[in-house]
């Protein structure tokens, strides 16, 4: 057998073909749903605003879907082109406020009459952004890593070194890192190479001058200063419980007003004639759905206010579940009806309760769950 046949047999030819996530993947992915939510809602109060405005004259129309295919033109070229550390951050932004442009018109493109307002559109922008959520959950997650995805995170590092934009502390913690690649006898070649960078990182002078923190690191610096300080237990607690309290009785417009109205018969006839001259009801199943949303609003709204008593009254881990879970169910399920009927102007009800859960799910790694 030749050598080259033994190296064929001794190495699996699919495993050094694996997706590899990238060190920032996280970051960059909360970067592009803000800037993704920013540029939906951004747009939309923009053209309320202004009465919706047409660029162009005549026959020719430049829709701000066009800007945002632009923009995702543009960010694909800035990671294919650029290799620089800021790229990929630089991408991720320009690629949510393209996407934000862009899907900002998917009412357009699911209707022969290119209906803008087509009360479809925003549910449909809300799954796309809770899908995209869920992705970033996803990337988040702590995974057991290799050999070969540590050393990929360690050569993702190296360009601030070329750079010379490695503070003390990202050097220690490379050098650490390189040191557990070397010592790993699964890929000898890999210990090899990361021997070697240790041994020019420990023998490098560091910069004479400290390297300032960039603009994430000091929006971390300033987060996690601010909730050492701040966001006391008591004071996390009680954000939760008005947040929850607040949660439920927004909720609870939409049922309350309802069933005022469903007393009188002449009122709830004008409100439904209301909802079919919107089209936002077009026949009985139609308003089936909208009995259903008043329905899921005020069960769950019910549900949160008995999870904010049980935290008030320390029953804190059945009642932060308890709440946990209702927003949850509220944010994927609820919300899909309730962006039907009342459109964005439930961008701020979903950017409430998403608040509200993720207090919630601080407060219960931080105070609940702590080893």
């Amino acid at each position: 057998m030749t050598s080259k046949d033994q190296k064929s047999t001794s190495r699996n030819p699919h495993q050094d073909r694996r997706l590899v996530l990238r060190f920032r993947a996280g970051q960059n992915i909360i970067i592009t749903l803000l800037s993704f939510a920013f540029s939906v809602s951004a747009t939309r109060l923009f053209l309320e605003l202004t009465g919706y405005p047409q660029l162009g004259t005549g026959e020719l129309h430049i829709a701000h879907v066009l800007w945002g295919g632009l923009l995702l033109f543009a960010a694909a070229l800035i990671s294919i082109i650029f290799v620089n550390e800021w790229a990929a951050t630089l991408s991720a932004l320009v690629a949510g406020l393209g996407v934000g442009l862009f899907i900002d018109e998917v009412g357009k493109f699911i209707t022969s009459t290119n209906d803008y307002f087509y009360p479809s559109a925003a549910p449909i922008i809300y799954v796309f952004f809770l899908l995209t959520v869920l992705l970033a959950f996803q990337v988040r997650q702590n995974r057991p890593k290799s050999t070969r995805s540590r050393m990929y995170e360690i050569l993702e590092k190296l360009p601030e070194v070329i750079d010379r934009d490695l503070s003390s502390y990202e050097r220690e913690e490379l050098i650490q890192s390189l040191a557990e690649v070397s010592k790993n006898a699964d890929r000898k070649d890999l210990a090899a190479l990361a021997d070697t960078l240790k041994d020019y990182m420990q023998h490098t002078n560091p910069q004479a001058n400290p390297i300032p923190p960039n603009l994430l690191d000091r929006v971390r610096i300033f987060l996690k200063k601010f909730e050492r300080k701040y966001l006391t237990r008591v004071r996390l607690k009680m954000a939760i419980i008005i947040g929850l309290f607040g949660s439920a009785a927004w909720s609870l417009i939409s049922p309350i007003f309802f069933f005022s109205i469903s007393k009188n018969a002449a009122q709830l006839q004008v409100f439904y004639n209301q909802l079919i001259t919107n089209k936002l009801v077009r026949n009985a199943s139609g308003m089936n759905w909208f009995e259903a949303r008043v329905l899921l609003e005020g069960s769950l709204a019910l549900v949160i206010l008995v999870a904010a008593f049980m935290i008030l009254f320390r029953s804190e881990r059945l009642g932060s579940w308890l709440g946990m879970i209702a927003l949850i169910v509220s944010i994927t399920m609820v919300n899909l009806l309730v962006f039907y009927f009342d459109q964005f102007s439930t961008i701020v009800l979903a950017t409430f309760q998403f608040l509200v859960l993720v207090l919630i799910m601080r407060y219960r790694k931080r105070y609940i769950f702590t080893p």
